[in-house]
């Protein structure tokens, strides 16, 4: 590492405040699936910011309608609206297929959106109380959930570490596991929502089982609570569609709310709470929800940008033709154990010396000296989320690359 990217370092610790641990690198600039760091090494980014950067870095289409966006209006505050925004609305419920009636709530992260239909939640149940009168309390989410860090958001999230240090959260959410059984135990009509991600990728890239979100469909529609499904990482083709949960989903059958972000901007913070049919559209009034900067110019024109992309560059079938292929190639190296593949959102689990033995994160390490932008989500599990316009030739390098780095993990 050279005394550039050591000084910009040091001067991150001391000025920038600690929650994200020490940064491994500082990047500088970015071009398709590449990024360069401070001292000029360039790296394949097979992370794309966590699932944010669809169409990579610096896509030509997206920089001209970012760019012609800044220079005309850039924010106007939700007293107004602009013509982006409507478009993005319209967009996003032609693309989903969303039901007559249905809207769309623009925010600006993950964690926004999950507030929101979190709201959405409280007041379906205050709207359409129990057997008994009284207004639904309870909201199930799942085990290995992960939901975002703002307070309702984390009270939906399941893991213990993220949650312990700022309880007492926000009450009446239960966690169960991703089983048809536990469901339909904890189901009464006292929940107000079910929360689900059709593909748990902080978990580790975990799907859930085979017609689970559909028989959730059938237990919350006969108990009377909503379906919210978070596609905040699995939506926006990432998985080789608009939304993951349309393949789980019997035809016509559809959540009562969806949540979007991540790759929604394409590297512009931008999130969507979609609410589906007039009745579920109907229960957030004016003045019960709102945010400053969501819905701003400058985001809908990098969505708008984005979405166009991906449509006119096929990456929805790219996603999963190369995804498929990652996954073939990743599945015949010595030392990968599984590979969980839906489109370009995989999770590998790797051999281990012992159950705590974090041999990720030192394949992690070991890539980044080699290239590679890689990301662990346990001490045996890599997550890959490249850019949705990476090339078949441009995964192989990982793949062949990966034994090295695997050997240099376990020497390490």
């Amino acid at each position: 590492m050279s005394a550039q990217q050591d000084d910009l370092l040091e001067q991150y610790r001391d000025t920038l405040l600690g929650v994200f641990g020490d940064p491994s690198l500082v990047l500088v600039s970015g071009e398709g699936v590449h990024v360069t760091d401070a001292n000029g090494k360039r790296y394949l980014d097979l992370l794309a910011g966590i699932a944010v950067n669809a169409l990579g870095h610096a896509h030509p289409a997206w920089v001209k309608a970012v760019s012609e966006q800044a220079g005309t209006l850039a924010h106007i505050s939700n007293l107004f609206t602009s013509p982006g925004g409507i478009a993005l609305g319209r967009r996003l419920l032609e693309l989903t297929a969303a039901p007559q009636g249905s809207h769309v709530f623009f925010a600006n992260s993950g964690s926004e959106a999950n507030e929101a239909a979190f709201k959405l939640a409280r007041r379906h149940g205050t709207e359409h109380p129990d057997s008994r009168g009284r207004p639904r309390e309870r909201v199930i989410a799942l085990e290995h959930s992960f939901h975002g860090r703002t307070m309702g958001a984390l009270a939906l999230t399941a893991k213990e570490a993220y949650r312990a240090p700022f309880e007492p959260l926000p009450s009446g959410v239960s966690h169960v596991p991703a089983t048809v059984e536990a469901l339909e135990a904890a189901l009464d009509d006292t929940v107000a929502a079910v929360f689900v991600e059709p593909v748990q990728g902080e978990a580790g890239v975990l799907g859930l089982p085979e017609g689970f979100l559909a028989r959730a469909r059938e237990l919350t529609r006969e108990h009377g609570a909503l379906l919210v499904v978070d596609e905040v990482q699995s939506g926006i083709g990432r998985t080789g569609a608009w939304l993951a949960s349309t393949a789980q989903l019997p035809e016509g059958e559809f959540p009562d709310a969806v949540t979007l972000a991540k790759g929604l901007g394409s590297g512009f913070p931008v999130g969507a709470l979609l609410t589906v049919g007039p009745e579920v559209s109907g229960l957030l009034g004016a003045g019960q929800h709102g945010t400053t900067f969501g819905g701003n110019p400058l985001a809908m024109a990098a969505a708008l940008a984005t979405l166009g992309v991906i449509e006119d560059e096929d990456l929805l079938a790219s996603a999963r033709r190369v995804g498929e292929h990652l996954a073939e190639g990743l599945r015949g190296v010595d030392g990968v154990l599984r590979v969980r593949q839906y489109g370009l959102l995989l999770g590998v689990d790797l051999e281990q010396a012992a159950p705590d033995d974090a041999v990720a994160q030192r394949v992690v390490a070991a890539g980044r000296d080699a290239g590679f932008l890689l990301n662990a989500t346990g001490p045996g599990t890599l997550r890959l989320a490249p850019p949705l316009i990476i090339t078949e030739r441009e995964a192989d390098t990982f793949v062949a690359a990966l034994p090295l780095l695997l050997d240099t993990a376990r020497r390490g």
